[in-house]
């Protein structure tokens, strides 16, 4: 029987990207999936204990567009968005079941939810038995994906004569108001010099509009001289990333990110990450040390990194699915 599900979907590209994860291990067969846009009011910053299971905090187009028939599944991406799910639930006299990926914080109804998913480095003290913890988020790098990404990209960075092996280079950029530092910016490139030195090849590059421009000009000043095909923050070209991910033969990733961290370990190459000096936050420390507990990556400075060969693949988002094909 097919399915109808919501996706309810903000600004916040990151947590956009874990539902639509997930949403991509559903065939067309089995759901009907339709993305709500959620746009928010001031009021929207208020705790989801005082907002309830309402739509109070967003845009009357938005609840206009929460209309009957109700679906028989919502995934709500971000915390705002678990009242709003909270609120179709109750409208619909509960025949919807709804899925929160992130932790909606304590007081926010936590019985309400037929499932939360929230990763292990984000416990909260706030416990449920709907709580399912998993290694990182769901990404977009489904196998299908990647085989169309592959087929789109693989003949534009060969027609370059870009020699292998390519290591893909993603750099976050500032966190919790600490700013990417020269001094991080510089010992990264290093990082990605050594490695080149030690493999040869070339570089497939990206960055993030976090990372900023002085330490963007020293990174890239530093792997000057290493073949590269690149796309910085503010280039008005097709975006390479998912070809990126899916034509590496490894991978070297700033820790800062939790999403561009997870996709890289869902390609199943070498992936190193690199965390710097006096940056990451504890939260995101820990994140990182459960993809190498997990064996899913290296710290870029490791002695063994040249002995780490990847091959496991990180996919949250199967998981995820599995658990709420269950639930319908």
């Amino acid at each position: 029987m097919k399915r109808k599900i919501w996706a309810l979907l903000d600004n916040r590209m990151g947590s956009t990207n874990v539902v639509r994860g997930v949403l991509q291990q559903f065939s067309a067969d089995e759901a009907e999936i339709e993305e709500k846009q959620i746009v928010y009011t001031p009021w929207a910053k208020l705790p989801n204990i005082i907002k309830g299971a309402s739509c109070f905090g967003i845009t009357s187009e938005s609840k206009k567009a929460l209309s009957e028939p109700f679906p028989d599944l919502v995934i709500s991406g971000t915390r705002r968005t678990a009242s709003v799910a909270r609120w179709i639930k109750k409208k619909s006299k509960g025949k919807t079941k709804i899925v929160q990926m992130l932790h909606p914080g304590p007081g926010a109804g936590l019985n309400d939810f037929d499932a939360i998913f929230v990763p292990e480095h984000d416990k909260s003290k706030a416990q449920s038995a709907n709580i399912m913890y998993t290694v990182g988020s769901p990404t977009r790098t489904s196998p299908q994906a990647m085989k169309e990404a592959k087929e789109k990209w693989e003949p534009v960075f060969s027609g370059l004569d870009l020699p292998r092996p390519w290591t893909t280079v993603i750099v976050g950029g500032a966190v919790k108001g600490k700013p990417f530092a020269l001094e991080n910016a510089r010992a990264f490139a290093e990082e990605v010099l050594k490695l080149k030195k030690e493999n040869g090849g070339s570089i497939l590059i990206t960055d993030s509009w976090r990372t900023g421009e002085k330490p963007r000009e020293e990174i890239m000043n530093i792997l000057k001289d290493i073949p590269a095909y690149t796309f910085l923050w503010g280039e008005k070209k097709d975006n390479p990333y998912m070809g990126y991910l899916a034509c590496a033969d490894n991978i070297i990733v700033t820790g800062d990110s939790v999403s561009m961290t997870c996709e890289s370990c869902g390609t199943g190459v070498p992936v190193y990450v690199f965390c710097g000096q006096d940056w990451l936050t504890p939260k995101q420390l820990r994140f990182v040390q459960s993809l190498y507990d997990n064996g899913y990556a290296i710290a870029c400075d490791n002695p063994k990194r040249s002995e780490f060969k990847g091959g496991k693949k990180l996919n949250a988002a199967e998981e995820v699915s599995e658990k709420i094909r269950s639930l319908l």
